[in-house]
């Protein structure tokens, strides 16, 4: 008869293993940086390297495969894990980059990425300025908030929704490499481009998502708004404007990479010399691949945080939603 083991056991085989998982990283970082490396590696090291990465999805499958008896060890386990996955994607990466003598001009490694952000912070925070300060915010601002406005005359006048949504369509399905040398010629080559752009990836998500998020309202309780006589500003502060939260923070986090996508390829067409876009296309040609990607990581922590901070405000805003009621 086999004995069923306790609560807790596979959650504390993970830790174990995570505590085991540790010194053999270490070991194999050592090989790869040791100072008289000779590449490429010996077979030994590769299978160390394939025990490791077997192990590793071990202890991640142990630990994801458990809940945590409280909620705060839940949040951290659920937060800790897909950092473990990441972590395990940057070894891999340094391992095999180092150890199997990849030229940095095809892959540099995630050490010389780190290096190239820590000794070229003046370049990378004008690249930031310029693009994200005076080119990706505003034209968010402005993209996101035009839509949002244009969603509520729209919802006044149907006639104009029924015109406006499919050019829309029309225009979501236009190449940007194809509009942004025509921004370039109309606005020049600094910001005023780019953020004609990223208004234009910005505008129609987000009225679209608003025109669809301000017909989200029941009928039973539009009804029950006219029994008790309210009005359309009434109606529209009190029902619709909550119901269509949901939508709006959903336009809000497409186009929060949208306009990063966007100023960053506008600047692929013609820019100051700066910004991240032109930095890329730039270093590209000179062959200085960790460059490249330093901002490539510089522009994809910014939209994770920018991301992370507009699911933050919708969590806020619309705490009272089902989808974040506890089952």
């Amino acid at each position: 008869m086999r004995v069923p083991r306790p609560q807790g056991a596979r959650l504390a085989d993970g830790l174990a293993g995570l505590l085991l998982l540790i010194p053999m990283v270490f070991w194999a970082l050592a090989q790869v940086h040791d100072p008289q490396l000779k590449t490429p590696l010996p077979v030994w090291f590769w299978w160390g390297v394939v025990g490791i990465w077997a192990f590793s999805s071990f202890v991640v499958v142990r630990l994801a495969s458990e809940p945590s008896p409280s909620r705060t060890g839940q949040r951290i386990l659920d937060l800790f894990i897909p950092v473990a996955f990441g972590i395990c994607v940057l070894f891999l990466w340094e391992v095999i980059t180092i150890g199997a003598g990849v030229p940095k001009v095809l892959m540099p490694s995630p050490s010389a990425i780190a290096a190239r952000l820590a000794t070229a912070q003046a370049v990378l925070s004008a690249d930031f300025e310029q693009t994200v300060l005076k080119e990706v915010l505003p034209g968010w601002f402005i993209g996101s908030g035009a839509g949002f406005l244009i969603a509520l005359v729209c919802d006044r006048v149907p006639f104009l929704a029924r015109g406006l949504l499919p050019i829309g369509n029309f225009v979501s399905a236009l190449p940007m490499i194809g509009v942004a040398p025509i921004m370039v010629m109309w606005f020049g080559f600094d910001w005023p481009s780019k953020v004609a752009i990223v208004v234009i990836m910005t505008f129609f998500p987000a009225l679209v998502n608003s025109v669809a998020g301000l017909a989200a309202a029941g009928k039973l309780e539009r009804d029950l708004m006219r029994s008790y006589g309210a009005g359309f500003a009434a109606t529209l502060l009190k029902l619709r404007l909550p119901a269509a939260l949901p939508f709006i923070f959903n336009a809000l986090k497409i186009n929060s990479t949208l306009a990063m996508i966007g100023a960053i390829v506008a600047e692929f067409f013609g820019s100051p010399t700066v910004g991240m876009g032109f930095r890329i296309s730039t270093e590209v040609g000179r062959s200085n691949l960790d460059m490249v990607w330093a901002e490539i990581t510089m522009a994809a922590i910014t939209g994770s945080i920018f991301y992370g901070v507009l699911a933050l405000a919708e969590r806020l805003a619309t705490f009272w939603h089902p989808s974040y009621r506890k089952r």
